[in-house]
């Protein structure tokens, strides 16, 4: 299932990257305008886990039996805001419209796809899907949300049984909260990204970066 999404995603990206070049227009005829661009682009970060290297029959290297664990969320840019803040304004400008907790992306709800049982800060998270989001307390007290909500792929108020975003989240449906570790970064990120970072077969780390603010989860498989 996840091999297949991350294969059909990076054939969208050649795909678009394709037909979004500018071709030379006939003689006489104005060039083509490029195409518009979501302000907050879909993104997944993908990895996998729980498998072995072995060699194929052509003697080249394969990992076997690896199980997919991704991270699927919209990207917001930054563009030159200072996205978190300070003292009594931190964290305003990602938390609106009533939001109680941050959606930690933009748009649809971030999801969380696992093969395999996840242990989280002591709990084991079952293999499934899942929303996350992020209680952004202050700059050094960061809370990861692991949540049963369902996810709106289409926003709809009357919907009250999923959520879009973090709008209407609830703590009833928590599977996991775990306190993430926070850090800065040597240079500033404008695209908010989710990635694995420290990975083994065995587990690694689920880290948010944005601007100079990476906050991480430490994982490891579970049985």
């Amino acid at each position: 299932m996840f091999r297949k999404s991350v294969l059909a995603a990076a054939a969208l990206v050649v795909a678009s990257a394709v037909t979004s070049a500018q071709t030379p227009a006939p003689a006489g005829q104005p060039a083509q305008a490029p195409r518009p661009r979501a302000a907050s682009p879909a993104g997944s970060s993908a990895t996998q886990v729980a498998g072995t290297w072995g060699k194929n029959q052509n003697g080249g290297d394969v990992y076997q039996n690896g199980k997919w664990i991704e991270i699927t969320y919209g990207r917001p840019l930054a563009k030159g805001r200072d996205m978190f803040g300070t003292g009594a304004d931190y964290a305003k400008n990602i938390l609106r419209d009533g939001a109680t907790v941050w959606r930690a992306g933009a748009n649809v709800t971030t999801r969380l796809n696992t093969e395999v049982p996840l242990v989280m800060g002591g709990k084991t998270i079952p293999a499934g899907e899942y929303s996350i989001f992020i209680d952004t307390k202050s700059p050094s007290d960061w809370t990861l949300i692991v949540s049963s909500w369902p996810a709106q792929q289409k926003y709809d108020a009357q919907n009250k049984d999923a959520l879009w975003g973090s709008f209407g989240y609830t703590p009833d449906k928590d599977v996991a909260r775990v306190k993430m570790t926070m850090g800065t970064l040597p240079m500033s990120i404008d695209q908010l990204t989710w990635s694995f970072v420290d990975m083994t077969s065995d587990g690694g780390k689920i880290a948010l970066m944005w601007q100079k603010v990476v906050a991480s989860v430490p994982f490891t498989v579970g049985k």
